[in-house]
């Protein structure tokens, strides 16, 4: 007797559910699961400088743009390439700034390097173009008067010295011919202001606003390179590149400054990154490149030519595949195996 009353009630539960699971026009009511969502990281530097401001650029722009992929990017303030390269390796973050001459020496492990690390490009940005800076009145004239006076040279364990140590060597000086202080950029406009510091090696996207701030609060002299220097640095090294700063860039530049890109900056990734995930992040930063424009000038080197261009670090197969889709990839550059693209024109 208790199991007719066990069946019906089984009977109609079961009824309930279809309806439960259908619309009156008998459509099912299932939908897509809501796309998971993503937290992804980008690694830049300390504030101060352009990756700081770029970095969080990208993170927005991606964000607003993920798409189906539904990821929430953020970026963090870290000690700069170096650091991110590590944090890279060990899966602490997902992409990073990164200058291209300190990822150049990092897949190379060498240049202080403990071992080679598995970097790979995803787009170059902004050159980074950097030079040294000192007061007016501290008798710096020329990259040899640096010796024996205390010039800042970036953060602690930042890596500006893969970069700088060619730039001394080449104009006949070493790290121990001046005295060597460790700051952020922001903190060494801060040394030069009250004294404790003579020059300063600063940059990253020109206008850079670390040289912005320090040529409205004093006179500065903008330390020239040697051109023969300039000329060997640059023929030695894939990220050493020419690159004029108009007179009137900054305050007291009252000429053009025959500069030099120390190493572009790019954004990065781990060799193990997912291939489907840096295609539609190199999608979704390059195909809305304006809105990158709109926060940082920096933005507007993401152009066919440059990001595609030879750094010396090998490119990622998903920012491959993405850069052959719409034809801008040489096919005469290695494929998805990620290899270098060729040097630009």
């Amino acid at each position: 007797m208790l199991q007719m009353p066990y069946r019906r009630l089984a009977a109609l539960l079961t009824v309930l559910l279809a309806t439960a699971c259908s619309r009156p026009d008998g459509a099912s009511t299932d939908a897509p699961p809501a796309p998971q969502r993503h937290f992804l990281s980008i690694g830049t530097a300390p504030p101060g400088g352009a990756f700081f401001v770029v970095g969080g650029a990208l993170a927005e722009v991606a964000t607003a743009n993920g798409g189906d992929y539904g990821w929430q990017v953020t970026a963090e303030a870290t000690k700069g390439s170096r650091e991110n390269i590590r944090r890279l390796a060990q899966g602490d973050l997902d992409f990073a700034l990164s200058n291209a001459a300190i990822t150049y020496f990092a897949v190379r492990g060498e240049g202080g390097w403990d071992r080679a690390y598995p970097m790979r490009s995803v787009m170059n940005l902004a050159p980074n173009v950097a030079l040294f800076i000192a007061r007016r009145g501290a008798g710096i004239e020329s990259l040899a008067d640096l010796r024996g006076k205390r010039v800042v040279i970036g953060p602690a364990g930042a890596g500006f010295e893969m970069f700088v140590a060619p730039i001394l060597e080449a104009h006949g000086l070493s790290y121990a011919d001046l005295t060597p202080l460790n700051n952020t950029q922001a903190g060494a406009v801060d040394m030069l202001a009250d004294g404790s510091a003579d020059a300063a090696f600063l940059g990253g996207a020109v206008p850079t606003a670390s040289i912005v701030q320090a040529a409205a609060s004093m006179g500065l002299t903008f330390v020239p390179y040697a051109d023969e220097a300039r000329q060997r640095l640059i023929a030695r090294y894939p990220f050493f590149r020419p690159f004029t700063i108009p007179a009137g860039t900054y305050r007291g530049l009252e000429r053009d400054f025959a500069g030099l890109v120390t190493g572009a900056m790019h954004l990065i990734t781990s060799e193990a990154a997912d291939e489907e995930l840096v295609y539609r992040f190199t999608k979704a930063i390059y195909e809305h490149r304006d809105q990158v424009v709109e926060r940082h000038p920096a933005g507007k080197a993401i152009q066919p030519a440059n990001v595609v261009a030879d750094r010396g670090t090998p490119f990622h197969p998903g920012a491959v595949r993405y850069y052959r889709e719409i034809g801008i990839w040489p096919e005469d550059a290695a494929g998805d195996d990620g290899g270098e693209a060729p040097a630009d024109g």
